[in-house]
């Protein structure tokens, strides 16, 4: 069973207290210091009985270079199991819907086809569509009208990916573990796949979006196009592909490009689900400002996963953006001080849906997930 806890430990040996997320497996995903105890406190305590020494207590050492798991206790599920479970549940629903949204029009545009499927069927979180289910839902619509919404922003999505990994781009060779688009069909048909996805995306919306108006249709046609383009993510990356190199870049440049960049996605994910849940004017506002939170926390989480985690468990490189010598959170403002930067925004986040109580459950749960995530 997959899990995420949250763990508390004092030291033995300086008496500092640590928190740390695991994953079932084991593996330390984060580190955060919350204080420091008197000399007179240098002992290990525990507020609850269930816990797991597994290290020795040791002498008091001033130069203590412990490890923050000398002695833990579960103090909270951070990632519940009913969120895995439900993130299942939809995850496989969008993947079904995904396999059924391109079609073989004609055996001539084969290589298209499979160029197009290849990657819109890699794998991955689910997220997006994910969340504009979820949007929708928590505004009182059925997940069926979201549906072709949720399933055209994955494509986009897709299309984002595809295009990023081109030699002209970000030059990968490899994204979910997988051999990029162009390192199996070349960069002509890689190109034409992305391009394909998006007009695929909008011609899904208008098509198959069913027991909505066509005013809601349009609102959201149009949200989802000022996303994608100069004043969403084309902006964003180009602002993004202009600031590699420079030692100029601030910390409100940076929030500005991955605002656009990676938010600008996955606010739209979240309004045009409350849009197609009948959401009013002011709750789109309201959850439009929750996912603009989310979005940056998203991508604080993955500068600091460049850093931190592993090819196999990125199925992408890691340390590219150094490399690239780009602009990057931990760069900027280091690695604890990132954590608690995405940390404070899922916060605000939660904060702002709160008036919508505990319909707001999975939305509250996913803004969690997203700076827990190991990938």
């Amino acid at each position: 069973m997959a899990f995420v806890i949250c763990i508390s430990a004092r030291c033995c040996c300086c008496g500092s207290i640590e928190s740390a997320l695991l994953t079932s497996s084991n593996r330390l995903v984060k580190k955060r210091r919350n204080g420091f105890l008197p000399k007179s406190s240098r002992r290990p305590e525990l507020s609850v009985t269930r816990w797991s020494p597994l290290y020795p207590q040791r002498s008091v050492d001033e130069s203590c270079n412990h490890s923050p798991l000398h002695l833990c206790m579960v103090a909270e599920v951070s990632v519940s199991d009913k969120l895995l479970q439900y993130m299942k549940l939809k995850k496989d629903y969008v993947e079904e819907q995904l396999k059924r949204s391109i079609p073989l029009l004609d055996s001539r545009l084969g290589l298209i086809h499979e160029a197009m499927r290849y990657s819109l069927l890699a794998g991955g979180k689910r997220i997006r569509p994910i969340l504009c289910i979820t949007s929708c839902e928590l505004f009182g619509g059925d997940a069926l009208a979201a549906t072709p919404t949720a399933v055209a922003l994955e494509m986009i999505h897709t299309m984002s990916l595809i295009h990023d990994d081109l030699p002209a781009m970000d030059n990968d060779d490899y994204r979910r573990g997988k051999l990029t688009n162009h390192k199996v069909f070349g960069e002509d048909i890689a190109i034409l796949a992305g391009d394909a996805l998006l007009a695929r995306a909008f011609e899904y919306i208008a098509n198959e979006t069913q027991g909505v108006s066509a005013e809601v249709v349009l609102k959201v046609i149009s949200f989802v196009g000022a996303s994608v383009g100069y004043s969403g993510i084309v902006g964003g990356q180009v602002v993004d592909i202009l600031s590699e190199g420079k030692k100029d870049v601030n910390i409100d440049d940076l929030i500005w490009i991955h605002k656009h960049k990676t938010g600008a996605l996955l606010k739209c994910c979240v309004v045009t689900g409350a849009l197609l849940g009948g959401a009013n004017e002011e709750d789109v506002c309201r959850i439009g400002e929750y996912a603009e939170r989310i979005g940056l926390a998203f991508q604080v989480t993955d500068d600091i996963l460049d850093v931190t985690s592993s090819f196999e468990e990125l199925g992408k490189s890691i340390g590219k953006d150094e490399r690239s010598d780009k602009a990057t959170f931990p760069r900027l403002m280091g690695l604890e001080e990132s954590r608690r930067f995405a940390e404070r925004l899922v916060q605000e986040s939660k904060t702002l849906i709160e008036p919508y109580g505990k319909r707001a459950y999975y939305l509250e749960a996913l803004a969690d997930y997203i700076v827990a995530r190991s990938h």
